[in-house]
């Protein structure tokens, strides 16, 4: 694991090169997408304090997230989305499905910008090496994520969790047990 978690600016133009080339947008089969996504996912899990619900569950992001909103608005529609689909099970799969939904909606670079308003929340949530500690890094990130405000993602925000795919090798279909929200293969814990 790197000391300090990347920046996600390059991953953000070459995704905005790829769409403007393309004239097309963004969907779930982009390299980019995909480099994008698990970026973010680190980003907001890096230096993350652990944390416990009532009953034990470890917090993650997603609570960092719905918290954070939370204390900005009255609700989030992508909170809304997220809690809604059944076969989302875990704090993690929640998180993935709204960063999905923001880019969907273009209201990613707002929603986290939205949760990081508060310092002494994010002191609560995460420890001092966090890039969302630091204002510098802070802008940063925003000002990357802001950028992808005028790309067009066509992404499933519902979880597929039986897909069949051609198989890079020889062609053949193999049929996936699981799909998580950002396309990523998984076992059936979800």
């Amino acid at each position: 694991m790197p000391a300090q978690p990347c920046h996600p600016a390059e991953t953000v133009a070459e995704l905005k090169c790829s769409y403007q080339e393309q004239n097309l947008p963004v969907t779930d089969g982009s390299r980019e997408l995909h480099s994008l996504c698990a970026q973010l996912e680190f980003l907001l899990q890096f230096d993350l304090k652990e944390k416990r619900s009532f009953f034990g569950q470890r917090k993650d992001y997603w609570d960092f997230l719905c918290q954070g909103l939370a204390r900005c608005r009255q609700e989030h529609e992508g909170i809304h989305f997220v809690t809604s689909l059944d076969k989302l099970k875990t704090p993690v799969g929640r998180g993935r499905a709204f960063l999905r939904y923001c880019l969907v909606h273009r209201q990613l670079a707002e929603s986290l910008q939205l949760c990081l308003l508060d310092p002494e929340s994010l002191c609560e949530w995460y420890y001092a090496r966090s890039p969302f500690l630091s204002p510098k890094r802070r802008a940063e990130i925003l000002g990357s994520l802001y950028e992808l405000d005028c790309v067009t993602f066509h992404l499933a925000l519902e979880p597929r969790w039986r897909v069949v795919m051609p198989c890079s090798l020889g062609g053949d279909l193999v049929v996936l047990s699981a799909v998580s929200p950002l396309g990523h293969w998984y076992g059936p814990a979800r």
